[in-house]
């Protein structure tokens, strides 16, 4: 079992240390069920309050904190104590599922397909016709990598992942369980003798570097040309993102959110759970769209939508508060 003392995690750290212990620290935890060898986090001045009921024996506190830490507890304060926790949280990670063999014998390779030093190949793995994979990528089990692709150093493909041909992902991603990268978009016609005609999709997927891409997220590929993911986006779980969509760097997609074609995100754009985007809709850089809202139209940068149909932020707070009155009005 790894421990550390405080004065070893304030190393990483840091930050000050207010107060003191002989504990060793043996795991991180959420200060209501922590133990007395476990560190917790106050990342807001509201979770205080949990502290005197805690039995954890650290806190990584945030520099306003308002409290003191006790007999025989301390506290190491930082500056995010959100980021901060992100360090121990790394420190007793458990190691990742074993490979004992880099390249299982039941992986299937093409032999055109390039594979560079370091590279790590699960069982039951499919790699197609002139694929590469860049130094040190790691696919888990049963995943697929169609004709073409190529993957950048460090990327991790989680199992039962499938990349579809042409698609093009950068260094230092995470592919998530059974992900879809560059399934066909949603492209059809219709037509009065032969019904709805499909559109062929003939594009691809591109992906940058730094990219995070949730289990079960599809991202189709463009009709045209590329759907593209900025360096440093962050997609969660069962997220759709819509063919020749293009999303700019660092943008955030939470939980079931969904853009449709031809979406365009600036730089920063955060779109909440359950938010739907509507097609060939522009969003700015650094815009917010909330959980469950529903964009029909473009958002300059910097703004915070809410609400269906989405509007600014503060006018749908007016909406919910007259519409409150009216329903209370109602029943006297």
């Amino acid at each position: 079992m790894k421990s550390y003392t405080i004065q070893e995690i304030n190393e990483i750290l840091k930050g000050e240390v207010i107060g003191n212990t002989i504990q060793h620290i043996t795991a991180p935890e959420q200060l209501e069920a922590a133990n007395e060898s476990e560190i917790s986090f106050i990342g807001n001045k509201k979770y205080e309050k949990f502290w005197s009921t805690s039995k954890a024996c650290v806190a990584v506190v945030n520099e306003d904190i308002s409290i003191e830490p006790g007999e025989n507890r301390a506290f190491i304060k930082v500056k995010n104590a959100d980021l901060a926790m992100s360090q121990v949280l790394a420190l007793f990670a458990p190691p990742t599922p074993l490979f004992t063999i880099d390249i299982h014998p039941t992986a299937v390779i093409d032999d055109t397909a390039i594979i560079c030093n370091g590279v790590r190949i699960g069982a039951g793995c499919y790699i197609g016709p002139k694929v590469v994979l860049g130094d040190n990528s790691t696919l888990y089990p049963n995943v697929t990598i169609l004709d073409e692709c190529t993957l950048g150093k460090n990327t991790v493909i989680w199992s039962g992942a499938v990349i579809r041909e042409r698609c093009h992902i950068g260094n230092d991603c995470i592919i998530h369980p059974n992900a879809t990268i560059g399934a066909d978009g949603f492209g059809f016609r219709p037509d009065p003798e032969r019904g709805l005609v499909k559109i062929p999709q003939i594009g691809n997927v591109i992906i940058g570097n730094g990219v995070e891409i949730g289990a079960n997220t599809c991202v189709d590929r463009g009709k045209f040309s590329s759907t593209i993911l900025g360096d440093g986006c962050k997609i969660d779980n069962l997220v759709q993102i819509g063919h020749n969509s293009k999303l700019g760097k660092f943008c955030i997609m939470a939980g079931n959110s969904g853009l449709a074609g031809s979406v365009t995100l600036g730089n920063g754009v955060i779109i909440g759970g359950s938010a739907s985007i509507k097609d060939h809709t522009t969003i700015g850089d650094g815009a917010i769209v909330g959980a469950g809202s529903g964009v029909t139209g473009d958002i300059p940068a910097g703004k915070t939508m809410l609400g269906y149909p989405a509007v600014e932020a503060r006018d749908a707070l007016k909406q919910w508060a007259i519409l409150k009155r009216m329903v209370n009005d109602s029943k006297k």
